[in-house]
């Protein structure tokens, strides 16, 4: 478990090495897709969500920090911004861009660190 954006919160409910995959995706307004892949880094977890036709099939980097809770037996993971807030995070995909880039980390870092989150 971290801390700040990069880590699950210590009431989120998530065990390390719980496989999230598939998992559902709830904002704290309604769903935005599944989960396509994670990680459970300590100096950095994440999930890559799958919007699905919600935002044209669009991928996003959820930080660990977003989650607010893991429900195992219902397989969903629910996040403390909206749907809105997903909607218009930074486009990983978009010009070749990739989780693991150092000035796309810091995109991540700064939009889910901004206030309006």
């Amino acid at each position: 478990m971290g801390t700040g954006i990069w880590g699950f919160g210590h009431r989120a409910g998530y065990a390390p090495g719980t496989d999230l995959v598939g998992y559902k995706v709830e904002a704290a307004d309604g769903s935005i897709g599944k989960v396509d892949r994670h990680t459970d880094d300590v100096a950095r977890s994440y999930l890559v969500v799958d919007t699905g036709p919600w935002i044209f099939g669009r991928k996003v980097v959820i930080p660990a920090g977003v989650v607010s809770r893991v429900d195992t037996e219902d397989g969903t993971v629910h996040l403390t911004c909206t749907r809105d807030q997903v909607k218009d995070s930074p486009d990983y995909e978009k010009n070749g861009r990739h989780e693991d880039e150092p000035a796309f980390v810091r995109l991540i870092e700064t939009y889910y660190s901004n206030p309006h989150m």
